[in-house]
């Protein structure tokens, strides 16, 4: 977070020149589709846009279907196949695959000893969605645990104040803390909604073995977790 604020001067710059302009509808529905047909999920997934999403997106199942929610606000040229990448390349085909396993079911995945999917989960679908960015600062992952950490011993009016420094946009920071603040009856007392710093937590753990992992089968074979898919090691002679 430090480094973007030196080097863009704040959230509102590195947005501007490394998301691009927010795309019109038009714009995210060509998006969608060639996304769609270069993974081969055309019919597959029902796609919905949305100007009152909390989150940038989120993947859902609605009447047995797959349905992702897309937020426009969030929707920028140079970000969008970053966020289907998270949501599609990540979530819905780990889930796709994950269902042809032994352990697609609860009992399945106690019946191996499987631990539950994230942080890997979220921390490979944080990953793709900045890994091809020209400039991929983990800036949302960051700015969600920081945000998390802090709503522990602040009211919500502090923390929205607190985290001014790194956004600038009141509406944005609202969400933040709304985010940090979701479940809480008394947002003047401190206390937090953790999940959100399942993003960055999974991508350092990620990093951190990245090179003992086998990240095509940790997609192929479904909703594992990290310490479930390290590289096989062979001895010299074979």
């Amino acid at each position: 977070m430090e480094c973007v604020l030196k080097k863009f001067g704040s959230y509102e710059n590195f947005e501007e020149v490394t998301g691009g302009s927010v795309l019109p509808k038009s714009q995210v529905w060509a998006a969608v589709r060639k996304y769609l047909q270069k993974e081969g999920c055309v019919g597959e997934v029902v796609v919905r846009l949305s100007d009152e999403l909390l989150s940038q997106a989120v993947m859902v199942v609605e009447s047995c279907r797959p349905t992702l929610t897309i937020n426009l606000a969030g929707a920028r040229q140079h970000w969008l196949e970053g966020m289907l990448r998270h949501e599609i390349g990540t979530h819905y085909l780990r889930g796709v695959n994950n269902n042809l396993q032994p352990w697609a079911t609860a009992e399945g995945r106690k019946r191996f000893g499987l631990k539950p999917a994230n942080p890997t989960e979220e921390g490979l679908a944080s990953l793709h969605s900045v890994l091809l960015r020209r400039q991929p600062y983990l800036w949302r992952a960051a700015l969600l645990y920081y945000t998390v950490y802090h709503a522990t011993s602040m009211s919500f009016s502090r923390l929205f104040g607190h985290i001014a420094r790194f956004v600038q946009d009141p509406d944005v920071r609202w969400e933040y803390c709304l985010r940090a603040k979701r479940g809480q009856t008394d947002t003047s007392r401190p206390g937090c909604f953790s999940k959100d710093q399942v993003y960055l937590d999974g991508i350092l753990r990620i990093l951190r073995h990245r090179r003992n992992i086998d990240f095509k089968m940790l997609t192929s074979l479904g909703k594992l977790e990290t310490r479930c898919r390290r590289k096989r090691r062979v001895p010299p002679l074979m």
